[in-house]
């Protein structure tokens, strides 16, 4: 049966999409490679940790959401969206083979007059330089003439009710002025406001420049966070007087590490581009570094606090709250709890956690014990180190109950625990 709309890649990006146009009554196929993830969203179950809930997938599939691992659905669609993963590889570039492989399928059956978007995370350049070369060498069409071809990258914060997929301005660049405005004309249906870009790169660089700046920010307030410690200084008070500063700052705040879906990228760096412009982003590299060592520091942390108690690592017993990268979420995508976790067993601490979005968290494939009760865990536990501020917490208590709390997150109440 033919469809308006072919979501490609039924993942953390392609889910709210597909709910987002099941919503507004667009006739929806979603196409992903994972026979699996098909078969949980056929029997009404999510297949993404921290994405959409089973009753929110139930009303899409009532809505006629049909999820599918035939390719030849994609060639009955007007307009296709193509949200595959582009994880960073070993090498802290942007891995495009699923990319690859989708735009692939899709060039196979690709027909004139269709309307494709990208809205993965990608490098300057991808849409012109990786993606149409694909769909044109596969179906013989010219992307601007033959069909439609624009980049509109996703700007996703799962869980977040006050900024929804309606309510955020989608940015929209197209090959051709035709091309960006037969995407804002399927976007237009879904969204408040369309924001058209000069072209796929200004899209695609909006993202860069989006994502890098939480990065550099969370930085920035991280160093904060340890030369504050160093010099005796509240950095959380620090920042909430700043915060009413009403002009030229804007509040981020320090944790135990960077996680989610969003990764630095460094447009520095395109392996398939002639036109590189060789050029990295040193603060983006930096603020990376900077980031990354923040699991390391709390790892410091935690000995110090042992140490200052008579207690050593080595036999300690830790109990960890909040394993997830977000609060009140279950995504753990890059959440820093499992390095920290696994940093602690090497110095020989007995390792438990609680999460409320959690009900089962492996580290090197081994189960952690799960706290059942978290009070009790908490005061059974040597420390308790808050990861996540998740909102069922009830901080104030666990400050009472708990031997040792260290806060990464400046949650509890000034003076009830340890902060970062």
């Amino acid at each position: 049966m033919p469809a308006d709309l072919a979501v490609i890649g039924l993942g953390h990006l392609g889910l709210p999409l597909v709910q987002a146009a099941v919503a507004a009554g667009i006739d929806t196929v979603g196409y992903d490679t994972d026979p699996r993830s098909c078969a949980e969203l056929r029997a009404g179950r999510t297949p993404v940790e921290g994405s959409l809930t089973a009753s929110e997938i139930r009303r899409m599939l009532s809505g006629g959401f049909r999820p599918t691992t035939s390719a030849a659905e994609l060639g009955r669609v007007r307009t296709a969206v193509m949200c595959s993963p582009t994880p960073l590889g070993p090498d802290r570039t942007v891995d495009l083979t699923a990319l690859g492989d989708a735009a692939r399928a899709l060039a196979a059956r690709l027909r004139p007059h269709t309307t494709v978007v990208l809205e993965s995370a990608v490098p300057p350049g991808t849409t012109e330089n990786f993606l149409r070369p694909l769909l044109e060498e596969g179906s013989g069409l010219t992307a601007g003439r033959d069909f439609h071809l624009a980049c509109s990258p996703s700007r996703l914060d799962p869980g977040n009710r006050t900024h929804t997929y309606a309510s955020t301005p989608k940015v929209i660049g197209g090959l051709t002025s035709a091309c960006t405005e037969s995407a804002a004309a399927f976007y237009g249906r879904l969204t408040d406001k369309v924001v058209r870009a000069r072209g796929p790169r200004e899209a695609e660089m909006t993202k860069v420049l989006e994502t890098n700046f939480r990065h550099v920010n969370i930085a920035l307030v991280n160093e904060m966070a340890v030369a504050c410690h160093d010099l005796g200084v509240d950095l959380w008070d620090v920042i909430r007087c700043a915060e009413t500063k009403p002009f030229g700052f804007q509040p981020f705040r320090p944790g135990p590490g960077v996680g989610g879906h969003g990764v630095p990228v460094d447009p520095g760096c395109l392996p398939y581009s002639s036109r590189t412009p060789g050029h990295p982003l040193r603060m983006v590299s930096l603020a990376q570094e900077i980031n990354d060592r923040m699991p390391s520091y709390v790892i410091r942390r935690c000995a110090t606090l042992l140490n200052e108690h008579g207690k050593s690592v080595r036999g300690a017993r830790v109990l960890l709250l909040g394993v997830t990268y977000k609060p009140d979420s279950a995504d753990q995508e890059a959440a820093p709890a499992r390095e920290i976790a696994t940093r602690l067993m090497d110095m020989g601490a007995q390792i438990g956690y609680h999460d409320p979005h959690v009900l089962d968290w492996r580290v090197r494939e081994l189960p952690v014990p799960r706290a059942d009760s978290l009070y009790e865990a908490a005061a059974a536990a040597d420390l308790t180190v808050l990861l996540q501020q998740h909102r069922t917490y009830d901080l104030q208590g666990l400050a009472v109950k708990a031997q040792l709390l260290l806060d990464t997150r400046g949650a509890t109440p000034a003076g009830a625990a340890h902060r970062l």
